[in-house]
């Protein structure tokens, strides 16, 4: 039996029907789908006919992060190894804080085949559906996505934090909940100004999307008060405050 073939699949930031058309097909096409816990796997299994289809749930998977993701690779090399068609279906885009490309490296290390399907950010996609742009005309000309899943503080960070809060435009943080209080503060003390609108959507285009809106002082109260969890992505920038303008 020769080798199969792995695709890497966006599944969007929560909403299957914001998976992309060439997704839906490679799902359609997979005999195998290794699923994440962001992304529209829940919803999709009740649209998707999945007679015949193995479905493994590698948010489960009973290893700590790192030795998750070693893991994950393995069984993408294994299945495809088996002749099958795998699908890696990933919250998202694989390539935005997705990991996707080491997905990709482990592929091309064991001489298999990889495609990949990008996917709906939800760097972008989650504060639009509360009405934040990333842009506005007249009012910012860029905007910067970081992930925040390590303090400013932290020696592992590659964010430079202060150079963020000068540059002006947009900043969205991603994977940051934990560390709102010292980014927010890094931002402010770094010459952000305190009274910039803010804003914080949880678990975004999902039943259970929540929204709330702040300044750069206050965001980490208010998120702290309302229990705002992860999944969440929040938003520095007069954009953040456009939401009560429409």
């Amino acid at each position: 039996m020769g080798n199969g073939h792995i695709t890497l699949v966006g599944g969007g930031p929560g909403a299957w029907d914001l998976l992309t058309i060439r997704g839906l097909r490679a799902l359609e096409a997979a005999d195998v789908i290794l699923a994440d816990h962001l992304g529209p796997s829940a919803e999709l299994a009740e649209f998707l006919d999945l007679t015949g289809k193995e479905v493994v749930d590698v948010a489960k998977l009973p290893y700590a992060k790192q030795v998750a993701q070693e893991r994950i690779n393995e069984l993408l090399v294994a299945y495809a190894r088996e002749g099958k068609h795998v699908v890696r279906l990933k919250g998202g885009d694989p390539y935005v804080f997705g990991r996707g490309f080491e997905e990709l490296q482990a592929c091309a290390a064991a001489g298999l085949t990889c495609d990949v399907v990008p996917g709906v950010t939800s760097a972008i996609s989650v504060p639009a559906t509360a009405g934040v742009p990333v842009t506005q005309r007249g009012a910012t000309h860029a905007f910067t996505v970081v992930s925040g899943h390590v303090p400013p503080e932290d020696p592992r960070s590659l964010v430079d934090w202060g150079a963020l809060a000068r540059v002006g435009g947009t900043i969205v943080v991603v994977m940051g909940v934990r560390n709102v209080r010292a980014i927010a503060a890094a931002l402010v003390e770094a010459g952000l100004d305190a009274s910039t609108p803010a804003a914080v959507v949880q678990e975004g285009e999902t039943d259970a999307q929540r929204a709330f809106f702040a300044t750069a002082s206050t965001l980490a109260d208010v998120m702290e008060a309302e229990g705002v969890a992860s999944p969440a992505v929040y938003v520095f920038g007069e954009v953040a405050g456009l939401a009560h303008a429409r």
